[in-house]
């Protein structure tokens, strides 16, 4: 049995009622429920009773370093089998990640733990680091994005993945980390015997500087499956040295997220040849990078080689027009890979947009995801986009938030999803201005089509 409650204020009455139920679950979600160390000191007592949970998410709770002592007593009781342990966003300070150690030291059955957004720095997950290095655990899955980590952290993260080959994920995105502790710790994760899986350095003060060592984890790690590289200034070079990485006959990629990376047209040459070469590569995020049209060209030529398999393409924000429409329209008619495409925030128009909906008609497209929120697109491509809707039986999510549709069109995707013919789940309407009539046909809509989730 599960228990998953979110964004609820818990009364007493309603703790006393959930405490009952959680005796016997084997997965509790509390996220964003106001709860506080007093609430740990019962849910110590479930995880000391409970022998069948697993899985225990508390996010965004205020908790403190008070709150996970008690938690604490109960994960190093013998009869606790708990597997994950997120913590996000709970007020945690260096003072619990001795407590925590302690936890990782003796509890084997812990396979995954969540203490992002806790200002541990970099004395507390120091500490943490000593009980990776224990040989009880087991840890496989460790995140610590938002943790005000800074460079000195790397020695004792290196020292604990030599001796830690259980690891699968390691996340430490938006920590001040700089170019130099990146390589140091890439030097580490080819040297280290674990099989990891997902490296997140997003937002880590990362430039061009870093990128020959974080290439030659791609080269080396096979297992290596998701990176995650965003919000960093590594530019057409940096991105350039990754590429020699992700083109290696070891690398088996499925994951890249290259957003806001200060990218141009240029790394472009380099992506196709990944596109078009890396069959393992699923997923690729390149929004608010500036690759304009020649650019997306270029990816569009790619992605219409055989060898491309890439199922979800994010390109939002990207300085694209409709004169790129026409690739990415023929990308849509002979890829049957792409199901995920986001598109928004660039200047396709009503013109684009029906580019677009040519490829999205053909036989072969099998998209289930497309956003075009904020396109400049008006109620003159809603019939067209109504047919799609109707035809296109794989598609199942649609967003066109942010553009001027009005009652006119709004009104023809009503007409669409009424259609039993539609298969859309999903249709995201935010910041869209319609009169009250139409809202009246929406709300009578959402009634008689309770499986279309209508998002404003």
């Amino acid at each position: 049995m599960d228990l998953d409650i979110q964004c609820e204020e818990m009364e007493p009455s309603r703790w006393a009622e959930l405490l009952s139920t959680m005796k016997s679950c084997s997965t509790i979600r509390l996220d964003d429920c106001n709860l506080s160390s007093s609430n740990c000191k019962d849910l110590s007592s479930i995880i000391h009773t409970n022998p069948s949970l697993t899985e225990l998410k508390l996010n965004n709770n205020e908790l403190g370093d008070a709150g996970i002592e008690y938690l604490c007593k109960g994960l190093l009781t013998p009869s606790c089998s708990l597997q994950k342990l997120w913590l996000q966003n709970c007020n945690l300070t260096s003072a619990s990640c001795e407590t925590l150690r302690s936890v990782l030291s003796a509890q084997p059955s812990l396979t995954e733990l969540r203490v992002g957004d806790n200002r541990l720095g970099t004395d507390g997950v120091k500490v943490l680091c000593q009980g990776l290095m224990n040989p009880n655990c087991k840890l496989q899955k460790l995140q610590l994005e938002y943790c005000e980590l800074t460079a000195d952290i790397v020695e004792a993260l290196n020292a604990a993945l030599q001796t830690k080959p259980t690891l699968k994920e390691l996340s430490l995105s938006n920590n001040t980390l700089g170019d130099a502790a990146v390589k140091q710790l890439c030097r580490g994760l080819v040297e280290a015997s674990c099989d990891l899986e997902l490296l997140h350095l997003e937002n880590c003060g990362i430039t061009s500087d870093s990128c020959r060592e974080i290439s030659a984890v791609l080269s080396n790690k096979s297992s290596l499956l998701d990176l995650a590289v965003g919000d960093n200034k590594i530019g057409d070079s940096g991105l350039a040295l990754l590429c020699q990485g992700l083109l290696h006959p070891n690398c088996k990629i499925q994951k890249l997220w290259l957003w806001d990376c200060d990218l141009t047209s240029a790394s472009c040459k380099d992506l196709s040849r990944v596109f078009s070469t890396k069959e393992t590569l699923q997923e690729v995020s390149l929004i608010d990078n500036n690759l304009r049209d020649s650019g997306m060209e270029m990816l569009c030529q790619a992605l219409k080689d055989p060898k491309a398999k890439l199922q979800e393409l994010w390109v939002r924000e990207c300085g694209l027009t409709a004169a790129c429409c026409r690739a990415v329209s023929s990308v849509l008619s002979v890829n049957k890979h792409l199901e995920v495409l986001h598109i928004g925030e660039n200047k396709l128009g009503d013109a684009g947009v029906e580019l677009l909906c040519e490829g999205l008609l053909h036989p072969n497209c099998n998209i289930h995801s497309l956003w075009l929120g904020n396109c400049d697109i008006t109620a003159a491509c809603c019939a067209t986009l109504a047919h799609v809707m109707v035809t296109k039986q794989s598609l199942t999510e649609l967003d066109l938030s942010y553009n001027s549709l009005g009652d006119e069109g709004i009104r023809k995707l009503c007409e669409a999803v009424r259609n039993p013919n539609c298969k859309l789940q999903q249709l995201i309407l935010y910041d869209i201005f319609w009169g009250s009539e139409v809202d009246d046909e929406l709300k009578e809509l959402e009634e008689s089509r309770p499986e279309v989730k209508i998002i404003s």
